[in-house]
């Protein structure tokens, strides 16, 4: 049994409000989710597995154009400097300014079942998470604050490392909110990435790890990041076809 709720770990946010519980399995997944050569926006839920040798191709594409360079001090660095957690007036990204906070809208972009508080359609206090990361489903309770958190995919130390120190606040705000740099996950895994790329962590999940990376060269494209030579190397190793 495991519980379950939001949690700010490496810039993102925990809250808390019943038991969850957990099973795994290859028909673990609800069906929503879409290959995020699909999704380039984020709004659409979760992370579907890149499987077709076209998909796989495609990606590698994507991610050969990403910059390389090495990866800068952690020194200055703060999870205020990317704006408070989870703010809904990080203007320029999906979602922003609708009246319910980023953590709120990825519970409802990728959670189902949501039960919402009473006189409230923004805060979700039950749902059922599919994890990608862990190939898991979450029966999740708000009462418990531990389990799920929202993973930043490209995390901000990691950002900060790599450039985002040089930002305005705006654009580091941005990435922050930025749905598609967000995926709520099991709690644990996320904790054990940290603020790690690719070559020092990927989730345990090895069918969704392809999406994972696509997802990570998405962000950093859009955002003009660098990844480390040794990240990139892992990234295409990830998609290489069948």
């Amino acid at each position: 049994m495991l519980a379950a709720a939001v949690l700010l770990v490496a810039g993102c946010q925990a809250h808390g409000e019943d038991n969850s519980s957990t099973r795994s399995g290859p028909t673990a997944s609800d069906g929503r989710a879409v290959n995020p050569l699909k999704n380039p926006d984020g709004t659409k839920p979760g992370l579907a597995p890149v499987t077709a040798d076209a998909d796989k191709a495609a990606a590698r594409k994507l991610i050969e154009g990403l910059s390389t360079k090495g990866r800068g001090p952690k020194t200055g660095y703060d999870r205020d400097k990317f704006g408070y957690a989870w703010m809904d007036t990080a203007d320029g990204v999906p979602l922003a300014r609708n009246g319910c906070d980023t953590r709120n809208d990825l519970i409802r972009r990728d959670g189902h079942n949501l039960r919402f508080r009473a006189g409230s359609d923004c805060v979700v206090i039950a749902m059922t998470l599919y994890d990608p990361y862990t190939a898991t489903v979450i029966e999740w309770r708000k009462q418990k604050a531990t389990e799920v958190q929202i993973d930043h995919v490209v995390p901000l130390s990691y950002s900060w490392q790599m450039g985002s120190s040089h930002w305005p606040k705006s654009k580091r705000e941005q990435l922050a909110n930025d749905v598609l740099n967000l995926v709520p996950v099991e709690g644990r895994a996320n904790s054990a990435k940290g603020d790690s790329g690719p070559a020092s962590w990927l989730p345990p999940n090895k069918q969704i790890r392809c999406a994972y990376v696509v997802r990570f060269a998405q962000v950093a494209l859009k955002y003009d990041l660098a990844v480390t030579r040794a990240d990139k190397a892992m990234m295409l190793k990830q998609c290489e076809g069948g």
